[in-house]
């Protein structure tokens, strides 16, 4: 059984950073497409940063340049390094792992900006 389990969210102020972390079980992050999403109330949940093929990695236009995306094969986690935070990247972050049309995600943590 898949199993994704998100950490490090929290409250955090204007400008500041988090990391969040996936950890994964049941399957091999490296042979999966992993990425991050968010939602917030009354909005479908929304790519924030996703790896694609050969590496490359796609980010919303909104965290670009604010946010980093990596991975741990070791470990089988993936991380969201998120700086320069600002108070509408207040969500809930799901890490997601795709394999085909099958998708898992986690069970969400929430990250709140505000001062």
């Amino acid at each position: 059984q898949v199993q994704l389990v998100e950490s490090g969210g929290g409250l955090v102020q204007p400008g500041g950073s988090l990391r969040l972390s996936c950890a994964v079980s049941g399957t091999e992050i490296r042979t999966n497409v992993m990425g991050w999403y968010r939602q917030t109330p009354g909005n479908e949940r929304e790519l924030v940063a996703r790896f694609v093929v050969a590496g490359a990695v796609v980010y919303d236009d909104s965290v670009k340049g604010r946010f980093t995306i990596s991975a741990d094969n070791a470990k089988n986690t993936v991380y969201l390094q998120m700086n320069s935070l600002k108070p509408e990247d207040t969500a809930v972050y799901y890490c997601n792992r795709a394999w085909g049309q099958l998708w898992s995600w986690g069970q969400g943590t929430l990250v709140a900006v505000s001062s």
